[in-house]
C-alpha cells in the first residue's frame, strides 16, 4: 500500500531547487511514497520535468478552490518545506499528519538586528531533509537537481562564434537591488574575467546587459538578458565552464550541474546556509563591515546609504578554471 504524500514550497526560484534533494531521497528510498507537490503556478516548468514528482499541484490564485481539490487526494502526510500562513491554512484543512520546516526566523532575527549568530552552521538542503528523517530518509549525497527539457536545450550553435568554444555565464540579475553588484561594479567584474562571457537575467535586466555588453565589447560579452526562459538560462548555465552569480536562484540551478560557482553576496550572508551546495565554490563578499547582514532577504537600496557591501567589494581573486582554458583553446 502507497503512502501519499504532499510536499508544500511556493517559492521562489532558489528555494525551490533546493527542496529536491527531498524530493530525490523520498521517492528512491521508500518505493511505497507517491509523491505530489504543491507550488506556485508560476513555477511548474521547473518542476514539471522532474521524475521523482508523480502529481504536481500548482496554486493559480485563490487558495480555497486548490484545498477543495487537495482534499480528494486523501494524503496520509504533508511535508511543509515552506512554513507559512497559508500552508498553516492547508495543513489544518486537511487535518493529516504533518512534518514542518523550521525556518528559524528568530535565531535569523538576532543575526540581522543585533548581529547575534545563534544560527545552525547546517546548509538549508540538510535541514530541510532533518523534516523527513523520520520516515528513515537520509542524505544520499547526489546534490540537487534540476531537469531541462529538450525543448529548452539551448544548441552551443546558437550563441556567438567565439563563444561555441567555451564561456563564463553571468547571471547579473537579483529580485533585490542589494544583492546585486551595481552597474559599474558588474562592468570592472566583466573586463577582470577577461573571457567569453553569456549574461543571464530577466528582461528588466536587458538594458544593464546592454551597457556591459558595449563597455567591455560586444564580441567578448554576449547579452542574453531577456532572451531566454527559466530552462533555457539553466541550459546555459549547464554548458557554460564556471558561473559567476549573486545570491539568486541561478545560483542554485548551478550547482545542480555541478559548476563551480563564483558567488557575489552583498546584504546576505552564506550564514544564512543558503550557499551553493554540494559543488566547489568561492564566496565573494566584503566582511570588513558591521551592518552585514542587514536583511534576510535584501532592500530596494542600501539602508546606511554607502552600499559598501558590494561597492567595496574586491576582485582580488584568480579564475584557474578560466586560465586552464585560455591556454587549451588559443583564446
Amino acid at each position: 500500500m502507497s503512502l501519499k504524500i504532499l510536499v508544500i514550497r511556493f517559492s521562489s526560484i532558489g528555494d525551490i531547487v533546493l527542496t529536491t534533494p527531498v524530493l530525490r531521497c523520498l521517492k528512491t528510498q521508500r518505493p511505497d511514497v507517491e509523491l505530489h507537490y504543491l507550488t506556485k503556478a508560476t513555477y511548474r516548468n521547473m518542476l514539471e520535468n522532474n521524475p521523482y514528482i508523480d502529481h504536481l499541484h500548482l496554486l493559480e490564485s485563490s487558495l480555497w478552490p486548490l484545498i477543495g481539490q487537495l482534499r480528494q487526494q486523501k494524503f496520509d502526510l504533508v511535508i511543509d518545506l515552506h512554513n507559512n500562513l497559508r500552508t498553516l491554512q492547508i495543513k489544518t484543512a486537511l487535518g493529516v499528519q504533518t512534518y514542518s520546516f523550521n525556518k528559524l526566523n528568530w535565531e535569523k532575527w538576532l543575526l540581522v538586528h543585533l548581529k547575534i549568530n545563534v544560527l545552525p552552521q547546517v546548509h538549508i538542503v540538510d535541514r530541510y531533509l532533518d523534516t523527513v528523517r523520520s520516515l528513515g530518509i537520509l542524505n544520499d549525497n547526489r546534490g540537487l537537481d534540476y531537469f531541462i527539457p529538450y525543448r529548452d536545450v539551448v544548441e552551443k550553435e546558437w550563441l556567438p562564434a567565439l563563444h561555441q568554444r567555451g564561456y563564463v555565464a553571468f547571471a547579473i540579475g537579483g529580485q533585490h537591488e542589494t544583492k546585486k553588484l551595481p552597474l559599474n561594479r558588474l562592468i570592472e567584474l566583466c573586463h577582470k574575467i577577461d573571457y567569453p562571457i553569456v549574461l543571464l537575467g530577466g528582461k528588466e535586466d536587458a538594458p544593464n546587459g546592454e551597457v556591459i555588453e558595449q563597455a567591455v565589447g560586444k564580441g567578448l560579452v554576449f547579452n542574453g538578458c531577456g532572451k531566454y526562459n527559466l530552462n533555457q538560462s539553466a541550459s546555459v548555465v549547464q554548458q557554460a565552464r564556471v558561473v559567476f552569480c549573486h545570491d539568486t536562484g541561478l545560483m542554485h540551478i548551478a550547482a545542480a550541474f555541478k559548476k563551480k560557482v563564483y558567488s557575489i553576496w552583498g546584504n546576505t550572508i552564506p550564514e544564512f546556509g543558503m550557499y551553493p551546495y554540494q559543488t566547489p565554490f568561492a564566496i565573494l563578499e566584503n566582511r570588513q563591515l558591521d551592518c552585514r547582514p542587514c536583511s534576510k532577504i535584501g532592500h530596494l537600496k542600501c539602508p546606511k546609504g554607502h552600499f559598501k557591501c558590494m561597492n567595496n567589494l574586491q576582485f582580488d581573486f584568480e579564475i584557474k578554471e578560466i586560465k586552464s582554458s585560455k591556454s587549451n583553446t588559443g583564446f
